[in-house]
């Protein structure tokens, strides 16, 4: 039995679960961004108090790790490093794209997951900035994640070779510039499920993060403007 402790504080949605071989025993969620600081904790006792789970019990603690928001990141991962230094629990560090990438592979219709060959998860980073990568459907990754201020030849090149699947809150800035027809653009968000059977995956894997050197995977400086990609 594995029981692992999931936060997600990345990006406008935050939500904290408990889960148990993969599948959630609880979740609380938090819709407004500039309070996902105070929600944390709380959400943590709740969670705790309402499954009768002890702190001590779990096997590691997941985070989102980036990108996303600069606050909600080191809100994240501080919370879930202390957590791991006081409890001597592992640390499972997940990018947030692949988070986002797996809860579509996980929660899509047969009918969505037809509609385009590669999967494109998008992140809004203001005005046209967004952070992104590009996943097989076997979440195997073609584009690592990166920074990228979009423009009309974005994606130009994979767009004429094959289908491709957008999604994430910053989707809608490339729909309303994108002028082909492989795009196929549907709404998605980080769900708990797929933090959880990620953290799951990790944690049978063994693949932790350094307590005393991760970092969040911010991908840019705060003044810094990514070169465009194509």
């Amino acid at each position: 039995m594995n029981i692992t402790l999931n936060i997600d504080t990345a990006t406008e949605l935050a939500h904290v679960s408990l889960s148990k071989d993969g599948a959630v025993l609880q979740f609380v969620v938090n819709d407004i961004q500039k309070d996902h600081a105070a929600f944390l904790q709380p959400a943590i006792a709740q969670i705790l108090e309402n499954t009768g789970v002890l702190l001590k019990d779990i096997d590691a603690v997941a985070v989102t790790a980036g990108p996303g928001s600069y606050t909600g990141l080191r809100v994240g991962l501080a919370s879930a490093k202390g957590i791991c230094y006081a409890l001597n629990k592992p640390l499972i560090m997940i990018n947030t794209l692949e988070a986002l990438t797996f809860s579509f592979l996980i929660d899509c219709s047969r009918e969505e997951m037809s509609s385009g060959n590669l999967l494109c998860p998008m992140l809004d980073a203001r005005r046209m900035e967004v952070y992104t990568a590009v996943y097989t459907k076997e979440l195997d990754p073609v584009l690592a994640p990166l920074a990228m201020v979009l423009d009309q030849d974005s994606f130009v090149e994979m767009l004429l070779q094959q289908s491709m699947i957008f999604f994430g809150s910053g989707s809608s800035k490339w729909k309303a510039i994108c002028k082909s027809n492989a795009a196929k653009f549907i709404d998605v968000t980080i769900t708990p499920a797929a933090i959880a059977k990620l953290a799951l995956k990790y944690l049978e894997s063994g693949i932790f993060a350094d307590l005393a050197m991760s970092q969040p995977q911010y991908l840019k400086e705060f003044h810094d403007t990514a070169k465009k990609q194509h």
